[in-house]
């Protein structure tokens, strides 16, 4: 993490900064790597399109996996990976009922779902 100034920063920059606070206000400003690291997760889930439609899916019905393959068209293992990589997002949860595992979208899923799945 930046501490100080750097020296070679152009006047103009040098003096924004300094109107705002200073490097250190400034750098509250931007989120921990902690933080980078779970918006990069959710983004790299967002990146394929077939996830995106389940997203899609799951904005307009909460669906068994039964329904959301017969949706997205692939085989069980391949549906399996793509769940799971939208449940570590935390875009999707799955609730057990009966012998059904119903998935949904999450608080963060809805809020997604609401800027990507736009008709």
């Amino acid at each position: 993490m930046v501490k100080k100034m750097p020296e070679n920063v152009p006047d103009d920059i040098a003096e924004e900064i300094e109107n705002k606070g200073g490097l250190k206000e400034i750098l509250k400003n931007v989120p921990s790597q902690r933080e980078l690291g779970r918006s990069a997760k959710m983004f790299k889930a967002l990146s394929d399109p077939l996830r995106l439609k389940i997203i899609c899916l799951l904005r307009v019905q909460d669906s068994c996996v039964c329904l959301i393959r017969s949706v997205v068209n692939i085989a069980y293992s391949k549906l399996s990976y793509h769940l799971s990589i939208l449940k570590n997002s935390g875009l999707i949860e799955g609730e057990r009922k009966g012998n059904y595992i119903i998935y949904r979208l999450t608080d963060l899923g809805k809020k997604v779902a609401g800027e990507v799945c736009k008709k």
